[in-house]
C-alpha cells in the first residue's frame, strides 16, 4: 500500500476549475518530482493535499486514512508538512521561533532544534535575528527547518529553486538525501526541469491541470517530457 494515494482529484478556486483528475501515488522514502509551467496546477495540487483548497478525490488516503475532508492542523499531525511557495515565515518572530512553530502539533519523531541547526549551520549562529531579515537562501532554510520539526512522514515542497541564485538552490538540493535519509518520502514540486529529473524516483508532469505524463526520469525521454510541459 502506498503512503500516499490520490485518485480522480479535483479542485476549485469559486467557480474556476483548477485540477481535473489528478491521481498520484507516494511510497514511504521515495521522492517524487511533480514539474509544469507556471499555472499548471502544481501548486493547487500540494495545497488540496494540505487541506488548504477543498478537493473532491474518489480515493485521498494517508497510511489508510481517508483525507478528503480533514482541515489542514489535522492533516500535519497525521505526518504531512509542506514548504510554502515564497517561505512564508513569519516576519514579527526570529528565525528561532519561525523554527519552533513548526513543532505545534508536538508529533513525535527525531526532528528537533537541534537536528535542525545540523542540517542548517547557518541557522544556528543566527537563531535570533528576525526570519525576514535574512537571505533568500536562508529563509529557504528555515521554511524547511519548519516543516521538518513537524516530523513528518512525506515534506510537500513547493518550489524551493524559487528566486534563488544557482549556487544557493544547489546548497538546498544538495540537503534533501539526509531528509530521505531519514525514512521522509518527498513531493517536489518543480518548474525547473533539470533539478527534478535529478532528484526524483518517479516524475509526473502537469499541464493545465492535468496530468500530461508520469514515470521514471530514466524511462523518459526529453521529447516525451517537452511535449507534456509545453504542450506540444
Amino acid at each position: 500500500m502506498s503512503l500516499l494515494e490520490i485518485k480522480n482529484m479535483t479542485a476549485f478556486y469559486g467557480d474556476f476549475q483548477a485540477l481535473f483528475g489528478i491521481s498520484l501515488r507516494i511510497d514511504k522514502g521515495e521522492t517524487v518530482a511533480a514539474i509544469g509551467a507556471n499555472g499548471a496546477g502544481k501548486s493547487t495540487f500540494l495545497r488540496a493535499i494540505t487541506g488548504l483548497v477543498k478537493n473532491n478525490a474518489d480515493m485521498f488516503h494517508y497510511n489508510g486514512n481517508a483525507l478528503a475532508k480533514k482541515a489542514a492542523c489535522d492533516i500535519v499531525r497525521l505526518g504531512i508538512a509542506m514548504v510554502p511557495e515564497g517561505r512564508k515565515l513569519f516576519p514579527s518572530l526570529s528565525v528561532e521561533e519561525n523554527l519552533i512553530v513548526g513543532s505545534y502539533s508536538q508529533r513525535l519523531g527525531k526532528w528537533n532544534l537541534e537536528r535542525v541547526y545540523e542540517l542548517f549551520p547557518k541557522l544556528k549562529a543566527r537563531k535570533d535575528v528576525p526570519g525576514t531579515a535574512l537571505s533568500g537562501g536562508e529563509q529557504q532554510m528555515v521554511a524547511i527547518g519548519r516543516a521538518l520539526m513537524s516530523n513528518p512522514d512525506v515534506l510537500l515542497c513547493d518550489e524551493l529553486s524559487l528566486g534563488l541564485a544557482p549556487i544557493i538552490i544547489k546548497d538546498i538540493y544538495d540537503v534533501l538525501p539526509s531528509i530521505k535519509a531519514e525514512g521522509i518520502a518527498l513531493l517536489i514540486v518543480e518548474q525547473d526541469i533539470n533539478q527534478a529529473l535529478a532528484i526524483a524516483d518517479r516524475v509526473y508532469c502537469f499541464q493545465e491541470g492535468r496530468i500530461s505524463l508520469s514515470g521514471k526520469p530514466v524511462d523518459l525521454t526529453k521529447d516525451q517530457i517537452a511535449a507534456a510541459y509545453f504542450g506540444r
